[in-house]
């Protein structure tokens, strides 16, 4: 308050023509306290706190502070702060409202209509292309992109404090009435404001002679309400082309920064206006209806807003190369000119000239490529102490007289900031940090922005607003940054997570339709085709009616016409929409913290891929129903095309995603700790399909290579040839990978070691009897005889048959990861294959064992498999009955068992073809039919065991036992075999 007495003292002379900033500094100050006296009178505890203080104050000094009964008294004295003011300010009241007045031809000029701004073609670079190049000039250019908020708060508290101005002056009462209309409410700090028509009334109600006055204030209430909210939304419809037109041509030609940087400046201040504007009245409606406050489009203005801002920022050398040439070359030459035709100049102010001119002659280009830090501060700190020394009403050189010079002064100050302040104005004429205090009106315009897809491209502006938020902060109240901090970065984080989770939804709608076009590609559905086929052959010589043709694949892909629009299509275009807000910026950095958008949508498909990838098996624990890998397979492929194609819309590496979720389905868990497609195809092929070829409902057949159904009492709820044949299981490896292969063959050698432990039980059991058989083989009465003491012979014979049939079931899962693994990297396996087919007999087991485990993984057949080999070590203590997968269980179970306990492999299968041949031979001489039976059938066991095993020939079998029994026996299970068919 001195500061305004001590300017009113001087009898300062202050407009807007030639002292901008010290007029423009003078209202801000005035401005400043009122609102701050206003703010202080709504603290319903101010007399405590002051109070508190004073009690605090004297029980740490011993005394009361001294000014405690001054700031007691302006409490009081304050209670209605415009009151006690409106006194204060009469002294004051001409040199108040005589700067007031001078804003006559800028406020009326900025508050005008959308149409009148579109007749005017305001903003528009391409309306007079002739005139492109010409630099952006005004008689007032700071006041161009002077706030429309701010001159109104002037206007209406610098006229409510010198109120007689508007009984006296219709130009102060017309640029009353004006600001009145224009709005209900004006910002004090941050959220909190100030309703203009009703303090405005009861202040004047209680002044003789103001009938009119209030009359006036009705009038432009009613105005403000009825029509306001229409001309501010067309405004801001305006501003929308307005702005997306000059970023467009700006980002073609940058260039025309230089010339045409006003016009930025100007836009930014425009559209900043209508935003808070918009902003305010949306939290403080006083009309029923809420059309005009609530704006779809509000974020396309925004990020037209922001564009321009970034073009500033990006191409701000070439700002600073064009300015600072204009003031060399043209604006030092033009100022002295006019300095030297001045008539009067005292010293003083000569020597302040002479700098200018000085400062702006030594300026080059060479600076700018240099990278030279400019400052200009200090010329305009000059330029303000002139603006104060010439505006005293005794000043020998008054600007009022030479307006000229201050119109070229207040050029040269623009022509400074584009050099040396482009931040500040960037600050100065955009800046939307007040959006941090109103959380739930920002939060609700992003909701909308994302609802609606044409404007869904532009959400990236709410997440780039968060970066404006510090500069709301205040160095002298440093407390706060953190609250702001946080609050800029929750917002933030929010925004680009729900941003890339709405992505993330559209992806899998896209998905999902082509999975489902995918699916009508299927084997299976080809069945309805065929019939169809069929029936329209046969419909002639029938003459029924068929059944109405089924729609082939692909026909969702032909339009009659191009306005035809499908669900996909639909999906398509808000996802480009999205992804292009998405790819907007690489990062953006919010109180140093860097945001990457792109990261958060490949989180979050990293998270559904997973999900889908699972959901897609459709595994029912109850009724143990699971896809088939073929058809899993096929709808993983469309999946991964589909999000193939997000690459084209957004910078991302989706190889990476794949890698990622692929790698973890091949585990037993992923990082999640949830089960993959790995776990849930292991245990549906463990404990459903094995578990049926245990109970004796399936069967395995070498020569189909699958495993089959068997005609039962209860049948089964799947096909079992649909999920084990060489094509399924080729799915299955394509889609578990060779360590989900790994994992699978590890859980079938955990189930195999299981049976093993059991079938050591039992030789305990016989131990005494089977040594005693091992030293008789070549004594067939005793040999008989002892066969007779063994027990549990057929739970032997049952243990030996599963793992017989697990070892099949993962022959041919080995195969398949073969056959896949010889089109993926053909070089690779075939490398692998040589190095195993090669490695010579005599090699030390441990390295050989090596050599097998990197063969078994690559699916290749070993003589000694070391899967089961492992599995062993750790317990350190054809037909219906699939009796044909005992040859594939005695060998590897002998070669894995034999490997743990360093024996000869080859001298034991020798020994145990011995006594095998001695007393099948000795089974040939019984007559007895309960020892007889299914007799042939063991001979061609052996035979198989001999076959099987990579240790054993045919002569060395031909040397025990006689090849015409075999012979015999096939014969006899053929005709067997006919018989029972027949």
């Amino acid at each position: 308050m001195k500061r305004i007495l001590y300017l009113c003292e001087l009898e300062h002379n202050c407009t807007f023509y030639g002292e901008f900033d010290l007029t423009k500094n003078y209202l801000d100050l005035v401005v400043t306290y009122t609102t701050l006296m206003i703010i202080l009178s709504r603290i319903e505890e101010r007399k405590a706190i002051i109070g508190l203080y004073n009690y605090a104050h004297e029980m740490t000094h011993g005394a009361s502070d001294r000014e405690y009964p001054r700031l007691g008294q302006m409490i009081v004295d304050y209670e209605n702060p415009l009151k006690k003011m409106m006194e204060e300010f009469v002294p004051h009241g001409k040199s108040l409202s005589d700067a007031l007045v001078s804003l006559q031809m800028v406020y009326p000029r900025r508050n005008l209509s959308a149409d009148q701004w579109r007749n005017a073609q305001l903003l528009s670079l391409i309306s007079a292309p002739s005139t492109m190049l010409n630099p952006a000039q005004s008689d007032t250019m700071p006041c161009e992109y002077l706030s429309l908020d701010t001159m109104e708060k002037w206007i209406v508290f610098g006229f409510i404090l010198c109120h007689v101005a508007l009984n006296s002056d219709a130009a102060a009462l017309s640029l009353w009435k004006l600001a009145l209309q224009s709005s209900t409410c004006l910002c004090l700090f941050r959220d909190e404001v100030f309703h203009i028509h009703k303090a405005a009334e009861d202040l004047f109600v209680n002044i003789r002679g103001y009938n009119k006055r209030i009359n006036d204030i009705r009038e432009c209430k009613e105005q403000a309400l009825s029509h306001a909210g229409s001309m501010h939304r067309e405004r801001r419809k305006f501003l929308r082309s307005a702005l997306k037109e000059l970023a467009t041509v700006l980002a073609d030609q940058p260039g025309l920064l230089g010339p045409k940087a006003l016009f930025v400046f100007m836009a930014l201040s425009f559209a900043r206006d209508e935003i808070i504007w918009l902003l305010r009245h949306a939290d403080n409606i006083q009309k029923k209806s809420t059309d005009d406050f609530i704006d779809k489009h509000i974020a396309e203005l925004i990020f037209y807003m922001e564009e321009l801002r970034a073009h500033v920022r990006k191409y701000g050398p070439v700002m600073q190369r064009y300015y600072v040439q204009y003031l060399s070359g043209f604006d030092a030459v033009v100022l002295n000119e006019l300095v030297q035709n001045l008539s009067v100049c005292p010293e003083d102010e000569s020597i302040i000239m002479s700098s200018f001119v000085n400062t702006m002659t030594s300026l080059s280009v060479k600076q700018v490529e240099d990278g030279e830090v400019f400052d200009f501060r200090g010329m305009r700190l000059d330029w303000f102490r002139l603006q104060a020394y010439t505006s005293v009403s005794k000043a020998s050189l008054g600007l009022a007289d030479h307006k000229e010079l201050g119109k070229m002064m207040n050029t040269i100050i623009f022509h400074t900031k584009m050099v040396d302040s482009l931040v500040e104005m960037l600050v100065e004429t955009s800046d939307l940090s007040i959006f941090c205090f109103y959380s739930r009106a920002f939060e609700k315009m992003f909701q909308q922005c994302l609802e609606l897809p044409s404007q869904s491209r532009h959400s990236v502006c709410f997440p780039l607003l968060c970066t404006h938020f510090m500069s709301c902060t205040h160095e002298l109240c440093p407390e706060e940054r953190h609250h702001i901090g946080d609050r800029s970065l929750s917002l933030c984080n929010m925004f680009l997570d729900e941003m890339a989770k709405q992505a993330r939804n559209l992806i899998t709608d896209i998905c999902t339709e082509q999975c489902t076009l995918s699916d009508q590609l299927l084997p299976k559905h080809c069945a309805k085709t065929i019939s169809q086929a069929v029936n329209k052959k046969s419909k002639k010589a029938t003459g029924k009616k068929g059944e109405p043709e089924r729609e082939k694949p692909g026909v969702e892909s032909m339009r009659k016409n191009r306005l035809l629009v499908t669900n996909l299509d639909k999906l398509h275009t808000a996802l480009s929409e999205l992804c292009f807000s998405i790819n907007y910026v690489p990062n953006l950095i919010v109180w140093e913290h860097t945001f990457t958008p792109r990261e958060y949508l490949t989180s979050h498909l990293e998270i559904r891929f997973t999900k889908s990838i699972v959901g897609m098996t459709m595994y029912n624990q109850a009724t143990q129903e699971i896809a088939k890998p073929s058809e899993l397979l096929t709808s993983v492929r469309a999946y991964m095309t589909v999000l193939q194609s997000i690459e084209n819309y957004v910078t991302i590496d989706i190889t990476r995603v794949f890698n990622n979720v692929l790698l973890q389905q091949t585990q037993h868990l992923d990082s999640h700790g949830e089960p993959t497609i790995t776990s849930l195809y292991t245990n549906w092929y463990l404990e459903t399909l094995l578990r049926q070829v245990s109970n004796g409902h399936i069967a395995y057949f070498p020569a189909m290579k699958a495993f089959v159904n068997l005609p039962t009492e209860n049948e089964l709820t799947f096909n079992a040839e649909e999920y084990s044949d060489i094509s399924e299981m080729r799915s299955l490896s394509e889609l578990l990978g060779p360590y989900g292969m790994k994992f699978l063959s590890e859980s079938l050698m955990w189930h195999i070691s299981s049976q093993v432990a059991e079938l050591k039980k039992l030789v305990v059991e016989n131990m005494e009897v089977l040594t005693q058989m091992r030293t008789s083989f070549d004594k067939p009465d005793h040999m008989a005889a002892l066969f007779k003491k063994l027990t549990s012979v057929d739970s032997v014979l049952k243990r030996m048959t599963i793992i017989g049939v697990i070892l099949s079931f993962r022959s041919l899962a080995q195969e398949a990861l073969r056959d896949v693994l010889s089109c993926h990297i053909p070089f690779l396996v075939s490398s692998v294959e040589d190095f195993k087919d090669h490695i010579p007999r005599e090699t030390d087991m441990k390295v050989a064992m090596n050599v097998y485990e990197l063969s078994s993984a690559a699916g290749l057949p070993c003589e000694i498999d070391p899967a089961l080999v492992v599995a062993l070590s750790s317990q350190k203590s054809g037909h219906c009955n699939n009796i044909h997968c005992l040859a594939k269980a005695i060998n590897q179970i002998a070669a894995a068992l034999f490997t743990i306990h360093k024996g000869s492999i080859e001298d034991r299968l020798k020994e145990f073809l011995a006594l095998a041949s001695s007393s099948l031979l000795k089974i040939g001489q019984e007559t007895d039919k309960m020892t007889t039976r299914n007799r042939e059938s063991v001979y061609l066991l052996l035979d198989m065991i001999v076959q099987e095993s990579p240790f054993l020939t045919m002569d060395l079998l031909e040397s025990c036992f006689p090849y015409v029994l075999l012979r015999n026996a096939y014969h006899a299970v053929y005709k067997q075999s006919i018989s029972a068919n027949a």
